[in-house]
């Protein structure tokens, strides 16, 4: 019977990390750290929380789809809205009615979130950590205290770039649909018969969703001219892999998800550009999406993508920070092009 990873000695991990690393060429502080990943996702997804939370992001990309050729560290989860704020929401869809609602939503979201994140996902983890007898200390964490950081013991290292923190990142302001279950497993996993890891069954989002929200994001970094580029850079690799990955066509064709993208964040993420005028997103699924930074944002990015090359976080051979931003403007033309180049209206007014 295979025996669990970390029910070896450290030095037994250790010898096993360093096998992993010779077999698939990728740095044993990344193999280790996405051990944790998929334990963390496989602790939520056994819960009775299972049902309410949705895996998004790069992660995702990563771990389910096998879209990105980099390693990603953290997971993003959604925690569905009509659960945390059913008083507000009601029976109606997860788009409110007017900008103040909208106001109201945000609030109560803010409020409750960090005592629900305590409250109902802490304890889950705890008890996990407890019953696998693990060495891990949880924090809440972020600004807005929307994050639980779980700080492991770590037995490699990298440049730094990567910390042995897995970040849970939690937000309340969506239902996370479109969603389906699907397996997950370490990276490590094919190589050691008498060895077993964790696997989970993660609810996830889907690849249209997840593009719509990666490009709305650079959209807005470009137009904002942000000279801060730290963990930006993943989204410009993510959006030019899904562009070369068989998901790309279905992805852009969904008109339906990209106007509740930007539906959604038109409601709860207002942004304004760098002359001080609202972000429209609506305009940035329909014609006028821009993808590529100019000035010191373009440079705060390129640093980004440097520090990323440099602890290894990707698979293989890795696009030029150049090539990558010529992938993306590709992709920005191809999806203008596709564009009606007409502005929808926002669907809710304000009051």
């Amino acid at each position: 019977m295979a025996e669990a990873f970390f029910e070896l000695r450290a030095e037994d991990q250790r010898e096993i990390l360093e096998l992993g690393r010779a077999a698939t060429g990728r740095p044993a502080h990344l193999l280790e750290k996405d051990i944790w990943v998929v334990w963390a996702l496989r602790t939520l997804f056994e819960s009775q929380l299972a049902t309410d939370l949705t895996f998004k992001g790069g992660t995702l990309l990563s771990k389910v789809y096998k879209i990105i050729d980099r390693f990603s560290e953290d997971i993003d989860l959604t925690y569905d809205v009509r659960k945390l704020i059913p008083d507000l929401v009601g029976d109606r869809n997860e788009i409110p009615a007017s900008r103040s609602q909208a106001n109201k939503w945000t609030k109560a979201v803010r409020r409750r979130l960090p005592g629900w994140i305590v409250e109902n996902v802490q304890p889950i983890l705890q008890d996990a950590l407890t019953r696998d007898c693990l060495n891990v200390r949880l924090e809440l964490g972020g600004p807005a205290k929307d994050k639980l950081l779980l700080h492991y013991p770590a037995l490699t290292q990298g440049t730094g770039y990567v910390a042995p923190i897995i970040i849970l990142e939690f937000g309340a302001r969506a239902t996370g649909e479109p969603h389906e279950v699907t397996q997950v497993a370490c990276d490590i996993a094919s190589g050691f018969d008498g060895v077993s890891f964790p696997v989970a069954a993660p609810l996830v989002m889907n690849v249209a969703r997840t593009f719509w929200e990666k490009a709305t994001a650079a959209h807005v970094f470009c137009a904002q001219g942000r000279t801060r580029g730290e963990r930006y850079a993943r989204h410009w690799h993510d959006l030019a892999a899904i562009s070369r990955s068989p998901y790309f066509t279905d992805a852009i064709a969904n008109e339906d998800v990209a106007v509740a993208v930007a539906r959604h964040k038109s409601c709860f993420f207002i942004e304004k550009d760098g002359d001080g005028q609202v972000i429209d997103y609506m305009a940035a699924v329909s014609g006028y999406l821009n993808l590529v930074p100019q000035g010191a944002a373009r440079t705060a990015l390129m640093e980004d993508y440097a520090a990323m090359l440099a602890d290894a976080v990707m698979v293989g051979d890795a696009l030029s920070f150049d090539e990558l931003l010529t992938a993306c403007h590709n992709l920005e033309m191809q999806i203008n092009n596709k564009g009606s180049h007409t502005k929808l209206q926002y669907p809710l007014q304000s009051r």
